[in-house]
């Protein structure tokens, strides 16, 4: 596999977002952003828990730092799926467990030090293998084991203990820092290669982003971007409406945006992660209940906007199967499969909570609501419980809450964007993934099976460990593939794609005039 070119240019459609920062009364109390002509001014459902590099697999986290702070080696262009250069120009797999990346020449990180094979090196170790728990780690390399050896200031040789295919395009998740970088400790304001440098994190306030006048690529045209965040849907698309923000993420339909609005075709699917080693939910047939319990179409009708969906990855990823459907709403059935375990002796009266997350997509507590009341008419006790984003990640990754927290259903969202089913199966699935609950070995050994495979044997063995995990394990209940919903002004050229939510690249807006 060999990847050659320059800088990426994505093509434009749309005139969309706002050029300059005008003054205006605030939103519901809200303070006008500011920043200045040039600035993009941002407004997101919640601020980013960390700026991490190493976190930035993170959907809050990456849609501000991923190719606008920090760059990794290559890239996947997400309407073609091609794993396209970025810090590397080429590279080749020189035998079933080693790979040669040539680097970029003439790159500077933001402290104006050079870029070279050995911060490359560098910045693998620190994601793969220090105790800093980074989610990169857990979400893309699992328990792979990859040694990175400088073998000049532009050649990188990556190793690995076992055959690994798709490395380039594990590596797409690896952000590139400094050697000067904390290799220990997650750091608060990350160095990069990228377009824009972090000039202020007033936290809980503002984010502002400052373009780099060293960027090896072509310089964005936007000096500056301000970002803010709002957790109400409508306020956000005021925002732009009345022009105190220039684009609003994370919208529902009825915010408000008006003609400000576009919708686009996300990679995120919504799913319940349940704890299936605890009662009830430790029984199979609660956790058919809790499926046939679920008023997908209604969902997607009425609270937000995608098509309901049957497994965790969207289509043309590899190892999507076309033949899982969603689970049909089926309220008798879901009602029979609880009475019939009650009474077999499962404590069917055990309180399961809901734990959601503020701001995850649109009217996220409203989802949760319809669930409970579809849970609670198949026979279960359900109470639910809405975190922000840090306690909520207290729950999702590995090591979760200490003590009995009881049976718990994880309100959750996974997007794909690198394309393989390696980016979902192990992390989410497998028995030590890091977002993973519960496990079991059949399924393991399929997925480990499907890992190693290429071609169409790896397409082909995804697709059972997914049927397997549909039909034998049921660990959670798939709701939707995403739709998202922009707010934008008419002065910047702009157009989302199914990365945007996980990566928003702001020197993909340009000036529409």
């Amino acid at each position: 596999m060999t990847g050659l070119g320059t800088t990426r240019s994505r093509p434009i459609v749309a005139s969309l977002a706002a050029l300059l920062a005008l003054p205006g009364c605030s939103v519901a109390g809200a303070d006008p952003i500011g920043g200045g002509p040039g600035t993009l001014r941002i407004v997101l459902p919640e601020e980013p828990p960390t700026l991490e590099p190493c976190d930035a697999s993170l959907t809050a986290t990456g849609r501000v730092t991923r190719a606008n702070i920090t760059e990794a080696l290559t890239e996947r262009e997400p309407s073609t799926g091609r794993l396209e250069p970025a810090l590397a120009t080429k590279w080749t797999r020189d035998s079933a467990t080693s790979w040669t990346f040539t680097l970029r020449r003439g790159v500077t990180f933001h402290d104006r030090t050079p870029f070279t094979a050995a911060a490359a090196a560098f910045s693998i170790e620190r994601a793969t293998d220090s105790g800093i728990d980074c989610n990169v780690d857990g979400y893309i390399f699992a328990d792979s084991e990859l040694t990175a050896t400088p073998l000049d200031d532009a050649t990188l040789r990556v190793t690995t203990a076992k055959p690994d295919p798709i490395l380039p395009l594990r590596l797409s998740f690896v952000e590139i820092v400094p050697t000067s970088t904390d290799p220990d400790s997650r750091v608060r304001e990350p160095v990069g290669t990228g377009p824009y440098r972090i000039d202020d994190w007033n936290q809980g306030r503002h984010l502002r982003l400052k373009r780099f006048p060293g960027y090896w690529g072509r310089a964005p045209e936007f000096a500056a971007a301000t970002y803010v965040w709002r957790a109400e849907g409508s306020v956000r698309a005021a925002m732009v409406t009345n022009n105190e923000a220039d684009v609003a993420i994370g919208l529902a339909p009825e915010d408000g945006a008006g003609d400000r609005a576009v919708e686009f075709a996300t990679n995120e699917v919504s799913y319940l992660r349940m704890d299936a080693a605890k009662p009830p939910l430790d029984d199979l047939r609660i956790r058919q209940a809790v499926n046939y319990a679920i008023d997908r179409e209604g969902l997607v009708t009425a609270v937000f906007a995608g098509r309901p969906s049957g497994q965790l990855v969207s289509k043309g990823v590899t190892g999507y199967n076309p033949r899982i459907k969603p689970w049909p709403y089926d309220p008798e059935r879901a009602r029979g499969l609880v009475a019939e375990a009650r009474a077999d002796g499962v404590r069917t009266g055990t309180t399961i909570t809901l734990v959601g997350r503020n701001g995850i997509y649109p009217k996220a507590a409203e989802a949760m609501e319809v669930v409970q009341d579809g849970l609670i008419k198949a026979g279960l006790k359900v109470r639910i419980k809405m975190l922000d984003v840090n306690a909520w990640l207290e729950y999702l990754l590995r090591p979760f809450p200490a003590g009995d927290t009881g049976p718990t259903l994880l309100q959750a969202q996974h997007g794909n964007q690198a394309g393989d089913a390696a980016f979902t199966m192990g992390q989410i699935y497998g028995s030590e993934g890091a977002q993973s609950s519960y496990g079991t070995d059949a399924l393991d050994t399929l997925i480990e099976e499907a890992q190693l495979a290429s071609g169409g044997k790896r397409q082909k063995a995804f697709a059972e460990a997914f049927t397997h995990q549909n039909d034998e394990v049921v660990r959670d209940a798939v709701m939707a593939n995403m739709n998202g919903l922009l707010a934008l002004s008419p002065k910047v050229r702009y157009r989302p794609d199914s990365a945007t939510n996980d990566e928003m690249r702001l020197a993909d807006m340009r000036r529409a005039d």
